[in-house]
């Protein structure tokens, strides 16, 4: 879909729309309406947030720390601030949402929830000027479009950032530098705020386009064995 989506934009606007990476993970890094409101999202009996397409808006609409953003579904975002800012890591309470681009996002459950995530759950979204949709979701067994496993990346993390990657946690980085991460944030379609780009950014996110095109190509590769 970001492909396709891609294609469509470069050929209908001067700017480029979002683009989704291999894994969420943050480098040296969803409503008009700021998503931290109190109840917006209610957690069902099994104590898991109910979480649907909707959840999902403008990642602009959510709080910056450094180079990735966060929230909380349950209106903790405090808590989840804290721990996003701290220095020495933590465990990031239920609620938390921790984004880096438009397509990918991970959000933690209540305690005991997936023990083997630590609470946590990966999406992988189509996201678009309609909205969200919701594409993959899931624990240990997600695989996103490019055939990498959201898990087995934020499993790489050291045990006291949560499983929440940065360049200084322990993961494998992504080939993707924080200026052109910053322009995939600035054209998440779903904004309704975003600003033309430049003749140099738009040829940024058209390169990074094209090797994307290729880590599509040999994720479905690797679906169809």
């Amino acid at each position: 879909m970001i492909i396709k989506y891609l294609t469509s934009r470069l050929l209908k606007t001067k700017t480029v729309a979002t683009l989704i990476l291999s894994c969420t993970l943050v480098l040296p890094a969803f409503s008009s309406e700021a998503p931290n409101v109190e109840g917006k999202q209610a957690v069902n009996e099994a104590g898991q947030l109910a979480i649907t397409s909707s959840t999902f808006s403008c990642i602009r609409d959510m709080t910056k720390v450094r180079g990735f953003y966060v929230d909380n579904l349950k209106g903790d975002l405090e808590d989840t601030l804290a721990v996003a800012n701290s220095a020495t890591g933590g465990i990031y309470p239920p609620g938390s949402i921790v984004q880096l681009v438009p397509g990918e996002v991970m959000i933690k459950h209540e305690e005991g929830y997936s023990p083997a995530t630590k609470g946590w759950e990966f999406f992988e979204l189509d996201v678009s000027e309609e909205g969200s949709e919701i594409r993959r979701r899931g624990f240990v067994d997600v695989v996103n479009r490019f055939g990498g496993n959201c898990f087995g990346c934020h499993i790489q993390a050291k045990p006291q950032w949560d499983m929440v990657c940065e360049d200084t946690h322990g993961c494998e980085t992504i080939p993707i530098t924080k200026e052109v991460i910053d322009l995939i944030q600035r054209t998440d379609p779903r904004c309704k705020d975003n600003e033309e780009l430049t003749s140099g950014e738009s040829y940024e996110l058209f390169k990074l386009n094209l090797m994307i095109g290729v880590g599509s190509a040999i994720g479905s590769v690797k679906e169809a064995l």
